[in-house]
């Protein structure tokens, strides 16, 4: 079953999650049966996306007749064989115990038509275990939103131990098709990525204070200023409930061993009913309006350093079992931990040796297993490199790691100098025009340059004074006209290697000289500044041709040149010059074509000599807040703290203050 052929969805239980989820892919346009055991359930989840749909219009986020037939897409049942009649997919999303999922899925299998694709919505439960009591665990898997789903953008995809591939294609596809980021968890692991990262670093900070080793407020002070998470550990523990914690650490206990033993001051506070925030005492008070009052001049570094020390072991434990790669699990916990950094990049920043020391010592000390370092983490230190220096190419998630000596490609040519990484666009023949091949190059060398300690900064110009890039290459298109299945293919390598750009941690300078039409002028689109000669000519001529811009031109231009420029420069296919398009806000610079390429260079270099982590942070705060402004709220005020304890910002108020050029080095 591909995408396409999904049209109805069933999602058992209507909780908090239940009617999320079914909210989201209503919107999404596809049927959704909502069903519960118990017809006041089925009635309060419908009211709830009822409530939830009326509160985006008011936010402007969609209008009456976007909400009406939304609504109109959902049904709610009770008989299960009536709520999954010939439908595609079905997510079930009861309440988080083994025995009420078993039971729910012995019945499930018998009514389901026999095509329909199962997906559990489990935070940390057995998917191989759950599709057992199925007839089908070939098209089963697991397939994780988090909380609220309206505004979450993770989705876990989890593999079970006989899933298909065809399966988390499909399910993965249908998470994108609900607008979310699937993060595909290649093996049934408990705690999957997110609870596998945050729940021990919970237990540990727990043991801390059981242990009188720190108090609340230090590990607190240290986890939300010292390490720039967003939350305090136990702030963290309030806010999802420490019950919840604790139930997936016990799951882990009984799967995983000894590693995972719940910390006794927090089954203390569940037996107590001190929940955290839902109960309104926790490890804080919440009675009155109180809330988490969270120090920031208790951070001691020996807590960061054993917090750091547990959580390199557990990263280091999901890619030695082939759970995740680095950039899954950066990806996952930043959209779902919503942490400014993910955990594999902020360990690299750190001193793995010095942190693996801090296991050793621990584990020396107290024999406890949770602190009995995993292969790899020692293989990486006696190799004196880091997650990301040390992923290999084929991993789970496709993580390239370090750059070879050369960058050697046939569609590009890369030029590093002066900390810029130099792409041309090398087909002059052909004015530069972008074909698949070119585009898999384009994702490769920016992957590369990420890796690569010589490059801060890319430029992107096209070979030759004619064109930076006239756009598709339609004669090698042409080849696939009238197969609906390649030109969306082709359309989403586009979206994924421009949207690359925008999610680099490198700013990118796009320099135009000549043509940059079409898919060129997306292109461009993807880069952070652009500089163009006086000679360039920009434009979307899709329509002449009875196409739309289809790698991410319909979202990003109305971005940069807002909703009515984007629409006269798209559905009047005109040409447009430099000095316009600069007027419109789309070019930054334009310069005289004989300074274009020194000019193109000087701002890339420029840009190469700032501070790359408050860069990094600039750009991510920047997007997104663009979708969410209190998403990116969120991460600037992280991001800002945790700038406060960088060499970087040292070496700039230093040079600030004696009038001089500062040498930032990444610190």
């Amino acid at each position: 079953m591909e995408i396409d052929d999904v049209n109805a969805i069933t999602v058992l239980g209507a909780g908090s999650m239940g009617h999320g989820i079914a909210e989201v892919a209503a919107l999404a346009g596809f049927e959704v049966r909502l069903r519960d055991i118990e017809e006041e359930f089925v009635r309060d989840g419908y009211e709830q996306i009822e409530w939830s749909l009326e509160k985006l219009v008011e936010q402007g986020q969609i209008d009456e007749s976007t909400a009406e037939g939304t609504l109109d897409r959902v049904s709610t049942h009770v008989d299960l064989a009536a709520a999954v009649a010939d439908v595609d997919v079905v997510i079930e999303a009861v309440p988080e115990k083994m025995a009420i999922k078993r039971d729910v899925y012995a019945d499930l299998s018998a009514a389901a038509p026999d095509e329909a694709v199962f997906a559990t919505n489990t935070s940390s439960l057995s998917i191989t275990e759950l599709a057992s009591e199925t007839d089908r665990p070939a098209q089963f898997c697991g397939m994780h939103f988090f909380n609220p789903p309206i505004r979450m953008e993770l989705v876990e995809v989890i593999s079970g131990a006989q899933t298909s591939e065809s399966t988390m294609d499909l399910v993965a596809d249908l998470a994108e098709a609900m607008g979310k980021t699937p993060v595909r968890v290649h093996k049934d692991s408990p705690g999957f990525i997110v609870n596998r990262v945050l729940v021990p670093l919970m237990n540990e900070a727990a043991w801390m204070v059981e242990n009188s080793d720190a108090t609340v407020a230090e590990v607190d002070s240290t986890t939300k200023y010292g390490l720039g998470l967003p939350m305090g550990s136990f702030e963290l523990a309030d806010q999802v409930g420490i019950d919840v914690g604790h139930h997936v650490l016990d799951y882990m206990h009984d799967a995983l061993g000894d590693a995972y033993r719940p910390c006794p001051l927090l089954e203390s506070k569940v037996e107590a009913g001190d929940l955290g925030k839902k109960s309104g005492t926790g490890f804080y008070d919440y009675g009155a309006g109180g809330g988490a009052q969270v120090p920031s001049d208790q951070v001691r570094e020996d807590v960061a350093n054993r917090l750091l020390a547990v959580l390199a072991n557990e990263v280091a434990g999901l890619i030695e079992t082939g759970v995740a790669g680095p950039e899954a699990i950066d990806t996952a916990v930043k959209l779902g931990g919503r942490w400014a950094d993910g955990p594999a990049r902020m360990l690299d920043e750190r001193d793995l040796e010095e942190l693996l020391a801090v296991l050793d010592e621990r584990y020396e000390e107290t024999g406890e297993e949770r602190y009995e370092a995993v292969s790899y983490l020692r293989e990486l230190v006696d190799a004196g490199s880091s997650f990301y220096g040390s992923a290999e190419a084929g991993s789970p998630d496709g993580d390239t790691g370090a750059p070879t000596d050369a960058y050697e490609y046939d569609a590009i040519t890369v030029e590093v100098r002066e900390r810029v990484g130099h792409v041309v666009l090398d087909r002059p023949h052909r004015m530069n025009t972008i074909t698949d091949g070119l585009l898999e190059e384009l994702r490769d060398a920016i992957e590369r340059f990420e890796v690569d300690d010589d490059v801060r900064a890319v430029l992107i110009t096209g070979a030759g004074d004619r064109a930076f890039s006239a756009g598709a290459d339609i004669q090698a298109m042409a080849g696939g006209a009238g197969d609906v299945n390649h030109a969306a293919e082709l359309s989403r390598l586009g979206q994924e290697t421009f949207g690359r750009f925008e999610s680099s941690e490198l700013p990118i300078v796009a320099g135009v000289d000549g043509y940059c039409l079409g898919g060129g002028m997306e292109l461009a689109m993807g880069a952070d500044l652009r500089v163009a000669s006086e000679r360039s000519e920009f434009g979307q001529p899709e329509h002449d041709l009875g196409l739309l811009p289809g790698w991410g031109g319909t979202v990003r231009l109305q971005r940069i040149v807002g909703m009515g420029r984007a629409k006269e420069i798209i559905f009047t296919a005109d040409r447009y010059d430099a000095a316009t398009m600069a007027d419109y806000g789309f070019v930054n610079e334009v310069v005289a074509n004989d300074a274009f390429e020194e000019r193109a260079f000087e701002m890339a270099r420029d840009l190469a000599a700032g501070p790359p982590i408050a860069q990094r942070y600039t750009k991510r705060a920047m997007h997104r807040g663009w979708d969410d402004v209190d998403a990116g709220l969120d991460v600037e005020a992280q991001s800002f703290g945790l700038l406060f304890d960088t060499e970087d910002l040292m070496t700039g108020m230093t040079a600030f203050m004696g009038d001089g050029e500062p040498e930032f080095e990444g610190k």
